[in-house]
């Protein structure tokens, strides 16, 4: 266990990944907005349905707070889901060629990636990313890694390891 984690200390993102990875993700759900708007356009200019119309609308009133609250939902419902069921990348993640795994190198657990997307409503969560680790990744035991460069090294641990063993013909 001590040496998964090093492989995933040694090859966490860099901080300019994971800056790319909230500027891609935010612009993301910024998109799945904008299609939900056209959605409901269509639908009623097509099909005169003026259901999503009069969402569209109620939305569009929303007060600055409400606002907030709808789109930091939205912003957490994506992450948790793309994370969960992507097992630990998101739009963002694979652009970027990342990946989130727990700090022991297995999968996180829907649990993991809760706590981890839950901690991002603390205020100053992106501040903390001026010390060793986020503390969304911190409080979840997980870490944001280079896909590329962990499964090389793991890859090149594994041969080392494997070395002098006898082989079964």
């Amino acid at each position: 266990m001590r040496r998964i984690l090093s492989i995933v200390e040694y090859n966490k993102s860099s901080l300019g990944l994971r800056f790319a990875n909230l500027i891609i993700d935010r612009v993301v759900v910024f998109a799945l907005f904008f299609l939900f708007g056209l959605f409901s356009s269509i639908t009623y200019q097509l099909l005169n349905i003026e259901f999503f119309i009069s969402i569209t609308d109620k939305l569009s009133n929303l007060s600055k707070i409400g606002d907030m609250i709808l789109t930091s939902t939205v912003y957490f419902l994506y992450l948790l889901l793309m994370e969960y069921f992507t097992k630990g990348r998101t739009i963002g993640k694979y652009i970027t060629g990342t990946k989130v795994i727990s700090t022991d190198g297995a999968g996180p657990s829907f649990q993991d990636y809760f706590i981890r997307n839950i901690s991002r409503f603390v205020p100053f969560d992106a501040l903390s990313f001026f010390g060793t680790n986020g503390w969304h990744d911190s409080w979840s035991n997980t870490r944001v890694i280079n896909v590329k460069k962990y499964e090389s090294e793991k890859q090149a641990k594994a041969d080392i390891n494997s070395l002098g063993e006898k082989e079964i013909a």
